[in-house]
């Protein structure tokens, strides 16, 4: 999974909140959260701590792997064989 793919996921379905609302949580305005979901830019380290902090406050389980992988089960639902 590229890293801008893990930032939308991170975004709508470990946050589940809008692009703006994420703006807020990282400390960026919303067009910087656009430009690292189309991959034009990355998040820094300052913008990651804060995105880790508010996981943590809002008790949501965080590991720093998914800024770079992902959900786990992404890569293996793709090479998963269907189900008849």
């Amino acid at each position: 999974m590229r890293r801008m793919e893990a930032m939308r996921y991170i975004r709508t379905d470990i946050f589940k909140v809008s692009q703006s609302e994420f703006s807020a949580i990282a400390g960026v305005s919303q067009a910087t959260v656009s430009r690292w979901e189309k991959g034009d830019l990355t998040p820094g380290l300052t913008e990651m701590g804060r995105i880790r902090h508010e996981a943590t406050q809002r008790g949501i389980a965080w590991e720093d792997a998914v800024f770079f992988e992902g959900p786990a089960h992404a890569d293996a639902d793709a090479d998963a064989e269907p189900n008849p």
